[in-house]
């Protein structure tokens, strides 16, 4: 009889578990992957379904696909609700899947700084329900708004905040703004496009912190010429169906809120009962173990580890560069060594879009805005895609509208079933 092979049991099929279960497939080990969802999803575009640019299957890839040639790896479908650390088992409403290695790479959500009520009267920006959602609701409120003859409901309806000034913020807001002046100005001909209002709003004195000022100064002028109204040291402090409210007393009449004011580690971590930050996330060590448990190790999203003195982001070059050394370490351990490589993270530079043709760009002493800084942002992301006929397809979609600013996906899915109605 054959020995039984190490078994490693990854959660979750982002950026990091992806990456960790191709390299783990390559090796004499068995993998089950688990995700809530049977596809992986390329979140960094997850605004451009929200604003019609692109469409579901050119930022989703079935998750069963990147394994076809790999017979060691298997993929569940299910929702993790806990773990059994002493007995090495992962708790799912279906079994208990039994591991030797363990690896969290489950990802965030939105975080709501302890407004929870925002969950449910504002829009997040974390899933694709949550992007199709958006743009279904945007375009509802514009068929609405046309047929609607109080001035006062049609301006609310027409009135459209992003809060936060990070890059999901900023690339939502200068999206929409497109979308809005450029791709549906000649549509809706019941409606007086000076009564619609983008506001972006940030609570710091600054947009796109990891940016020099020179470069975040250059974002918000490309907003405000897209007709955004940006708002620094701006606080929330609530939000119903109608009304957003500032700390400083003021409101803003409005239907549309999408917040991408932050994320938190998944709730599930800190089922794992061990020390978790503020954001949720499991304080592990530098080899990415979780402390008193060698076998189980945390990358991405889900993990805090400092370095220079500061937590690494939330951003998908830390969970892919960390997924690599946390398969080193597991190889190691498997072959029983000790000598485990500690992590550090290789800055790969930051960047947003603001819109077509419009981009900043930085990277050590390198800057760059505009042209050539979008056309750098559209290569990386296209090499970052998976599959060919997505990177074909996106690339035609974002060349043409480059050119004429169409946008073919503005429809609308959640539509009601109504047969029983004749």
């Amino acid at each position: 009889m054959s020995e039984k092979r190490p078994h490693v049991v990854i959660i979750g099929a982002g950026f990091g578990g992806i990456k960790a279960a191709l390299l783990l497939a390559r090796e004499n080990v068995d993998v089950t992957l688990i995700d809530r969802n049977n596809f992986h999803l390329f979140q960094p575009l997850l605004y451009q379904i929200s604003t019609s640019m692109l469409s579901i299957d050119e930022i989703a890839y079935p998750t069963r696909a990147f394994f076809r040639k790999y017979k060691n790896v298997r993929f569940m479908l299910a929702h993790v609700q806990g773990f059994d650390v002493e007995n090495k088992e992962v708790i799912t409403p279906y079994k208990r899947v039994k591991y030797d290695y363990l690896v969290l790479a489950a990802g965030s959500t939105t975080n709501y700084f302890g407004m929870n009520k925002l969950s449910y009267s504002t829009y997040g920006m974390k899933t694709l329900r949550e992007a199709i959602h958006i743009r279904n609701h945007v375009l509802h409120m514009f068929e609405r708004a046309e047929r609607e003859t109080d001035p006062e409901i049609r301006k609310r309806m027409l009135t459209f905040v992003c809060v936060g000034g990070g890059p999901t913020g900023i690339e939502e807001a200068g999206s929409l703004s497109e979308l809005v002046y450029i791709a549906m100005k000649d549509e809706y001909h019941g409606l007086d496009l000076n009564d619609v209002s983008i506001i972006l709003i940030e609570a710091t004195d600054k947009v796109l912190p990891m940016m020099p000022e020179d470069l975040r100064k250059e974002t918000v002028r490309v907003l405000r010429s897209k007709k955004v109204d940006v708002r620094l040291n701006t606080q929330v402090v609530d939000c119903d169906e109608n009304t957003l409210t500032l700390k400083d007393g003021t409101t803003i009449a409005t239907n549309t809120v999408i917040w991408a004011a932050g994320v938190k580690a998944v709730p599930v971590i800190e089922k794992l009962g061990s020390e978790v930050d503020r954001a949720g996330r499991v304080i592990v060590k530098k080899t990415l173990q979780v402390p008193d448990h060698p076998e189980i190790f945390a990358i991405g999203d889900c993990a805090h580890l400092e370095q220079n003195g500061r937590p690494l982001a939330t951003i998908a070059p830390v969970a892919t560069q960390g997924s690599v050394v946390c398969v080193e370490n597991i190889k190691k351990l498997i072959k029983g060594q000790t000598d485990l490589k500690e992590f550090v993270y290789h800055d790969v530079g930051s960047m947003a879009t603001i819109g077509r043709g419009q981009a900043v760009m930085f990277k050590g002493s390198l800057k760059m805005k505009g042209f050539f800084a979008w056309c750098a942002w559209m290569l990386i992301h296209l090499m970052r895609l998976a599959g060919t006929h997505t990177n074909i397809t996106v690339a035609l979609k974002w060349g043409w509208n480059l050119l004429s600013g169409i946008r073919l996906g503005r429809i609308i899915t959640n539509i009601p079933d109504n047969r029983n109605e004749q």
